[in-house]
């Protein structure tokens, strides 16, 4: 909808108030960011976001992704405003214990949260994994004349989330991957908690998103809600680029003395301060009110709702002419098995026991993938510039490629590539796949050696935080390596991953244990011999979707030790 100039300043302020209130009730947070960039909220969530809050899981809503989350505010005030399960009270609870308002956001938590952030620079990096998922299964299920899946991710980032190195590697993939459907909203403010930043981050940002093959948008000014709108409708029309609009705001908006300064960032304004900042705005109301007109401007239920109506009503006409397709959809979404994983897993357990090979454990991982990635095509591979060590690769998953318009490429066989060269990004790497299961549809798993898990650790942390279904590979598991030396011995790493070493058999169990919740899978490097062990597989053992499993018989395999 298109919003007039006083509303927008009003809606605006809406923000503002709500951020200074609760960082004030709490005497605790972030109000500088928030308060600088609630006119880019305003442009965002009041002209572009697709989404219902009568529905936070709707599929084809648009993802919005508040990297810099110590601004948890803005989002807490955009939810409780368009309309969530989120009211005042919550607001008023801010960064108590038990309240839905953390100081950071947390997914699972929070109606309308799409990720957990806080480490800054990942939130960015999930995005880039939201955007992808977008893309393949855009690819994967959208037919002529009905595009199911068709939404774009949105980020807000900040000064911090581009000193993270992190950032260097999620943005340069989303460049090389092409996708047009990311937008992030840079809140090019100048300062983080040491004040300004110009003595330490020298960076041209627009230039460096250029040369990873981003859209850029320069000096916008972020505290005009209809220049920011304009560029976020001209960034939608991106056919082969992510986009980043850099919006030029002043930390702490509308605060006479504490605007454009580090004392805005992260801590209260003060009684005084707060009543000069609302003398300043113009904003007359008591803390924690809304007038019934800003409220009723913010207002997205009912556009919501429509908005889910139109696309179910797609759907349905999609279901008719596509059954099969819309069958699998749904499954993928729900994050369901086939019905007949459980029969497969046993069949490769079987399989695996009756070979009694000896192999390394990397290798009997493989072997494990070959049938479980045939089995599961929402199964999303990758490898960090090792998957020739990591073996993460099958023949049901080839390398994902796009050409140079943008459109992921299928194989001479018309495969859609399913296994990530993620280069040398590790980090990259596990946070882009946290992304990518936050979104829906795909299980991703990714390899390195364990000893490189250090790199990933944080993004590993923030998937167990979030209870998410990813799964890390990591092969070269022990002092075993010899030749490579200390520097690649991984010695400390499984105790504080707490994560188990399966060998042969134990490689097919793991994998199928590893569909739900964020897994390690560690492997060798060396041959390991089988242990001499009977299988014993109950005839009354069921899938997770309560289908019986098929027992040919019990198998005791016995070998030799080397």
């Amino acid at each position: 909808m298109a919003i007039t100039q006083p509303a927008a300043q009003q809606m605006a302020n809406a923000i503002r108030a709500l951020a200074m209130d609760a960082v004030q009730q709490a005497n605790s947070g972030h109000p500088g960011a928030p308060m600088g960039m609630a006119d880019m909220a305003v442009a965002l969530w009041g002209e572009h976001l697709q989404h219902n809050p009568k529905n936070p899981h709707w599929v084809n809503r648009d993802r919005f992704v508040l990297s810099n989350g110590h601004a948890s505010m803005t989002l807490y005030a955009l939810l409780h405003l368009t309309g969530y399960a989120l009211p005042i009270d919550e607001l008023k609870n801010f960064r108590k214990l038990h309240s839905k308002t953390a100081g950071h956001p947390e997914v699972g938590i929070t109606p309308g949260v799409e990720t957990t952030t806080g480490p800054l620079g990942q939130g960015i990096t999930n995005a880039v994994g939201m955007a992808l998922a977008e893309k393949l299964l855009a690819t994967e299920f959208n037919q002529p004349g009905h595009h199911i899946v068709d939404h774009h991710t949105y980020v807000f980032m900040g000064d911090g989330c581009l000193m993270e190195g992190i950032s260097h590697e999620a943005c340069a993939l989303a460049g090389a991957w092409k996708l047009n459907k990311l937008i992030a909203l840079y809140d090019d403010n100048g300062i983080s908690i040491d004040g300004q930043v110009a003595p330490w981050f020298i960076d041209n940002t627009p230039q460096r998103f250029a040369a990873y093959g981003w859209n850029v948008i320069d000096a916008v000014d972020g505290h005009d809600a209809v220049a920011v709108s304009k560029a976020i409708a001209d960034a939608k029309n991106s056919a082969d680029k992510p986009t980043l609009i850099v919006c030029k705001t002043s930390i702490g908006k509308g605060s006479p003395n504490r605007a454009n300064t580090s004392k805005a960032h992260g801590e209260p304004l003060g009684a005084e301060e707060i009543k000069l900042t609302r003398e300043a705005l113009g904003w007359t109301h008591e803390p924690f009110v809304i007038p019934k007109d800003v409220y009723a401007n913010w207002d997205a239920k009912q556009s919501g709702v429509a908005r889910e109506a139109e696309w179910n009503k797609a759907f349905a006409a999609y279901k008719a002419a596509h059954p099969a397709l819309a069958k699998e959809f749904v499954r993928r979404m729900k994050g369901e098995l086939p019905k007949n994983f459980a029969q497969t897993a046993v069949d490769a357990v079987i399989a695996a026991h009756t070979k009694a090979e000896t192999v390394a454990s990397r290798k009997a991982s493989q072997l494990a993938l070959e049938a479980f990635t045939a089995a599961l095509p929402e199964m999303l591979g990758g490898s960090a510039d090792l998957t020739g060590s990591n073996l993460t690769n099958t023949s049901s998953t080839p390398a994902l490629r796009m050409n140079l318009a943008g459109d992921v490429v299928k194989n001479d066989k018309g495969q859609l590539g399913r296994h990530i060269n993620y280069g040398v990004r590790e980090f990259g790497m596990a946070a882009i796949m946290n992304g990518v299961a936050l979104h829906g549809g795909y299980i991703p798993y990714g390899g390195t050696f364990l000893t490189f898990s250090d790199y990933s650790r944080n993004a590993i942390r923030m998937a167990a935080l979030m209870k998410q279904r990813v799964i890390h590979v990591f092969t070269h598991d022990s002092i075993g390596l010899g030749e490579d030396g200390p520097t690649h011995q991984s010695i400390e790493h499984a105790a504080s991953l707490r994560w188990c070493k399966p060998q042969g058999r134990c490689a097919s169990t793991g994998w199928k244990h590893r569909t739900g919740g964020t897994s390690g899978l560690h492997r060798t490097a060396q041959e390991v011999t089988p242990l001499h062990r009977e299988v014993r597989i109950r005839a009354t053992e069921t899938s997770r979707t309560g289908q019986p499993v098929r027992v040919k018989r019990a198998i005791s395999a016995r070998s030799n030790t080397k």
